[in-house]
């Protein structure tokens, strides 16, 4: 499928990165992604306002839209919490036993988007299944931890997940800070942008990457760029830092 990139501002607030990532899935979907993914990387996020907010853009769906949360504890708190909903709420936890049947009773015919929230690598089988049985129907995860090595391992299994199901996942939107002056970012349909802020403190485009750059690539960005002023990148006060400035 054909993308034409275009710049995406870096949001200064988290309901500006919230609205951006569900402006990004509304261009997939109608550019005709099934499989979608949203990943806001800050460790001091929790599920729950985050998916609350998410969901803000997907009213239209009413009762064809259901979403999963890891197990029935979670699903029951959004209940409680949120009241009378026009979507459906299931757990993985119900559905996620190897017998597929289970999987099956989980989404129905009228389910015609399916939202998961924050599964684990341990979730990784029922999403799978899920989404194998849901077919041509979109789907979107929000906030997946599905890449956790000593879960979905490293050999021929874990090669094999990650070619037949996580490879085929659009990442959308992706917003993670590298360190106190540098980001990475993907918002659909903009390729991957790495911003790093100036003296004065804004941020800057300086890269645009078809693919998603690896630690490697981002080096030699920031040292074509920046030179000696290369930021380090994976300091954990850097996403603090930026978390804090997100949430001004």
């Amino acid at each position: 499928m054909s993308e034409s990139p275009t710049t995406s501002e870096l949001p200064t607030t988290l309901d500006d990165a919230t609205a951006q990532a569900q402006a990004a899935i509304q261009a997939a979907l109608k550019a005709g992604y099934t499989r979608m993914q949203v990943e806001l990387i800050f460790p001091e996020l929790k599920a729950m306002p985050v998916a609350e907010k998410f969901l803000e853009a997907f009213g239209d769906w009413g009762a064809g839209l259901k979403v999963f949360f890891t197990d029935a504890g979670t699903a029951a708190l959004a209940k409680r919490n949120w009241g009378d909903t026009p979507f459906q709420i299931g757990s993985l936890d119900v559905a996620g036993t190897r017998q597929t049947t289970l999987a099956e009773e989980q989404v129905s015919p009228d389910n015609t988007l399916l939202i998961f929230v924050s599964p684990t690598a341990v979730e990784v089988s029922p999403v799978e299944q899920i989404s194998e049985i849901a077919g041509d129907r979109p789907i979107i995860l929000l906030n997946p931890r599905l890449e956790d090595v000593a879960i979905v391992g490293i050999g021929y299994a874990g090669r094999q997940i990650r070619e037949r199901f996580l490879d085929t996942i659009e990442p959308c939107y992706y917003l993670r800070p590298l360190d106190d002056n540098s980001a990475l970012m993907r918002c659909y349909p903009s390729p991957w942008q790495v911003w790093y802020a100036n003296d004065d403190g804004v941020y800057q485009l300086i890269a645009e990457e078809s693919e998603k750059p690896d630690s490697e690539r981002l080096e030699e960005i920031f040292a074509s760029v920046l030179g000696d002023r290369q930021p380090k990148p994976g300091l954990l006060a850097g996403l603090q830092q930026f978390l804090r400035a997100l949430g001004r």
